[in-house]
């Protein structure tokens, strides 16, 4: 089994091979026979499921070379044009999402003219909306603000699914970047926690996604 071990390292680092064979013995400090010390000091580049891949391949590792990586930026934001639609339902919340949100537009320097922001009856409507206003072609990123609170009967879970997947769908037929910014809450305090309390403004997180997202498609995926 050692002699395979060093068969298959002498494989993928052929520079172990013109190691000496005889190390100096050093002296044990506890008084013991001599022991035999080797320090491997190379830098492995390849992830250890890589090199135990080609190990067992009987192959070196190869790394690529020049792979593309493509990202949104937060700092180019010139020429950016954004709606947000905006549930009036619980209204308390979705204020404090919108407040958030433009906040965040004006932070990371979009221009007041370039927002568009639409309020409907709730958010059981924004995703329609939200695909016209995509269809449009006059934005590059399309967020969808609202707020879904539990109550007593299932009428939660059919807005909440309706919303959530409506946005997917009016992302995927419009071609535009349609972010969900709609909370789905127990309660109300959990929904205020959401909108600026102790746990952030989910709004404000949702613009920073609208941004990165518009500045991916327009820089990178359309050009």
């Amino acid at each position: 089994m050692a002699s395979f071990a060093a068969t298959e390292l002498g494989l993928l680092f052929p520079s172990l091979l013109a190691m000496p064979r005889n190390p100096r013995p050093v002296s044990s400090p506890l008084g013991r026979s001599p022991e035999t010390l080797v320090s491997f000091s190379y830098s492995i580049r390849a992830a250890p499921a890589t090199l135990e891949l080609c190990a067992r391949n009987g192959r070196a590792p190869v790394v690529a070379a020049g792979t593309k990586h493509l990202i949104g930026s937060l700092t180019k934001t010139e020429g950016l044009k954004f709606a947000v639609v905006v549930a009036r339902f619980n209204e308390v919340v979705t204020n404090l999402l919108l407040e958030g949100a433009l906040e965040t537009f004006q932070r990371y320097s979009v221009d007041d003219d370039d927002i568009t922001v639409v309020k409907v009856p709730g958010s059981f409507e924004v995703p329609v909306v939200a695909q016209c206003l995509g269809k449009s072609g006059k934005f590059d990123a399309i967020l969808c603000i609202g707020a879904v609170i539990r109550g007593d009967t299932s009428h939660y879970d059919a807005v909440a699914n309706s919303a959530a997947s409506g946005v997917l769908n009016a992302g995927l037929s419009s071609g535009v970047p349609c972010i969900f910014g709609v909370l789905t809450c127990d309660d109300m305090e959990q929904a205020l926690n959401r909108a600026g309390g102790k746990s952030g403004n989910k709004g404000a997180e949702a613009a920073l996604t609208a941004i990165e997202m518009a500045s991916l498609f327009k820089h990178h995926l359309l050009k």
